[in-house]
């Protein structure tokens, strides 16, 4: 029998490996189609906003990486248990998205010179403000990033961390341990923990 979802998105992890990760922590099978840069451009106009990922069900087809995981953290139930504790999920999620937006800034640049400044100032000024506080929700929530139980901010931020490790040239947690224990937390989930051991070498 087919799987009931789908998801189209670059062979690469970045902002599709949090929705892989959500999907196989809960043993939900899915259709991971992965698409080539080269194969974009023409495929770029039959999507519905000319971007990727896509999430398909029953024939119906959406766009937005956020939405896409916020949905998929429902089927798992990883989100809160009320309208507050979704809220302190959401929050952590979009600070988790702002870091990752900031990373991304300096590879934008085309002048060398502006970009190594740029990069200076993501790795010695931003990273660690981020960590820092990210590290304090950890503690402060008996190991997780919010309502001090495991929430699909856990594996949003573990699943985007190879990436900006990579985009950055260092482990931006290094020096968190409270975000390393998570970290190995999540890896060590049965459905998330099968999933890196069969999903292709990803690219990153």
């Amino acid at each position: 029998m087919a799987p009931q979802y789908k998801l189209t998105y670059f062979n690469i992890s970045a902002l599709g490996e949090p929705i892989r990760f959500l999907l196989s922590y809960g043993n939900i099978d899915f259709e991971d189609v992965r698409i080539e840069r080269e194969q974009w451009p023409s495929l770029k106009s039959t999507t519905p906003f000319g971007q990727l990922p896509l999430f398909e069900h029953n024939g119906k087809v959406v766009n937005q990486s956020m939405a896409i995981a916020r949905y998929c953290a429902k089927l798992v139930k990883l989100t809160g248990s009320n309208d507050w504790e979704d809220l302190e999920i959401d929050s952590v999620v979009d600070t988790i998205s702002d870091l990752r937006s900031k990373i991304a800034e300096f590879q934008k640049e085309q002048n060398e010179e502006l970009k190594a400044s740029k990069k200076k100032q993501v790795i010695e000024v931003t990273i660690p403000f981020y960590i820092e506080r990210l590290e304090a929700k950890v503690k402060d929530n008996d190991g997780y990033l919010a309502c001090k139980k495991l929430t699909w901010a856990d594996l949003y931020f573990v699943a985007l961390l190879d990436m900006v490790n990579v985009r950055v040239g260092k482990n931006i947690i290094e020096n968190a341990p409270s975000l390393q224990k998570l970290r190995e937390k999540v890896l060590a989930l049965p459905g998330i923990k099968a999933w890196i051991a069969k999903r292709p070498k990803d690219r990153v």
